[in-house]
């Protein structure tokens, strides 16, 4: 297998991108709510190296960690108390549909460098960091990485996952859910053209009360489609055809129709506190990731 190249891995995430990710971090609405940077440390009993403060002994705490030196000057009983770091998760599930390998500018492409930028944060933050490219369920994965040394490797992965089969977001979330029991943060890239159905993969995240986002993701051409005149239209991902007269009046009532759909799936999002956005593959992806996420309080 060839080695990724620099260029390649500039492509998801330049340098220049990540100079700006560097000051960022995740949060969680639901697991450390309120709590900033650096503010995920919690004061347990334990005998981690951080040393944070005393308490007096009550009944029935552990005689280990008994501050006898204390105990000695004063004759009192002082516990000590260390802080531990409590793990933010961060789950990046990736369609890899070959509905997603289509437009210009490519929205496959533009989901994993969004995908490649949230993981950055994350491992750059020493959060635990999963990645799921998914299309039949879930194809590949890359787990509880950690750490910014890591980063070639979450780049290497995204860069190689291929384009393959139709996309079933229901048996994702649910082999995703079943794997992935901890509480964390988890992002859905995706167009969402899901024949089967969305609302119940989501459900499926749902029932594990993580702090779901769901990023739609089209290309210029499915919102404005340049299409005039017959037409053998064919669907990528099970090869359905259908012959069609392309007018001005079938492509505007092709505009309300996914309008429409699209609406449902905010609608359905915004009312089950899934945070949601729509946007094309000509937008600035950069603009997502400092703007949209920071103002949705996934990043601070």
């Amino acid at each position: 297998m060839a080695t990724l190249s620099q260029k390649q891995a500039d492509e998801l995430l330049d340098p220049e991108f990540r100079n700006k990710l560097d000051q960022l971090a995740l949060v969680s609405r639901k697991i450390f709510a309120g709590k900033l940077r650096g503010e995920r440390l919690s004061k347990r009993r334990g005998d981690s190296a951080e040393f944070a403060d005393y308490r007096n002994y009550v009944s029935g705490d552990d005689l280990r960690f008994l501050d006898w030196n204390i105990y000695a000057r004063l004759e009192s009983l002082f516990l000590k108390l260390f802080l531990q770091e409590e793990d933010l998760h961060v789950s990046i599930l990736i369609d890899i549909s070959k509905s997603m390998d289509w437009g210009d500018p490519h929205k496959g492409l533009y989901a994993r460098r969004i995908a490649a930028a949230i993981a950055y944060i994350g491992l750059v933050n020493f959060d635990r960091v999963s990645l799921y490219a998914y299309s039949n369920g879930l194809q590949y994965e890359l787990t509880g990485v950690r750490g910014r040394r890591l980063v070639f490797k979450v780049i290497d992965f995204l860069s190689r996952a291929p384009y393959e089969g139709a996309n079933n977001l229901p048996r994702a979330c649910k082999q995703f859910a079943t794997r992935h029991p901890q509480p964390g943060i988890v992002m859905l890239l995706s167009d969402f053209f899901e024949k089967s159905g969305y609302e119940d993969g989501i459900r499926y995240l749902l029932g594990r009360s993580y702090d779901v986002y769901a990023l739609q993701i089209l290309s210029p051409e499915e919102i404005d489609p340049p299409l005039v005149g017959d037409l053998r239209l064919m669907d990528i991902e099970d090869n359905d055809t259908a012959e069609v007269t392309v007018s001005r009046a079938l492509i505007n009532r092709y505009k309300r129709n996914l309008e429409s759909y699209c609406g449902e799936l905010r609608e359905y999002c915004t009312r089950r506190n899934v945070s949601y956005l729509f946007t094309s593959s000509d937008q600035p992806f950069d603009q997502i990731v400092l703007s949209y996420f920071r103002r949705r309080g996934l990043l601070k």
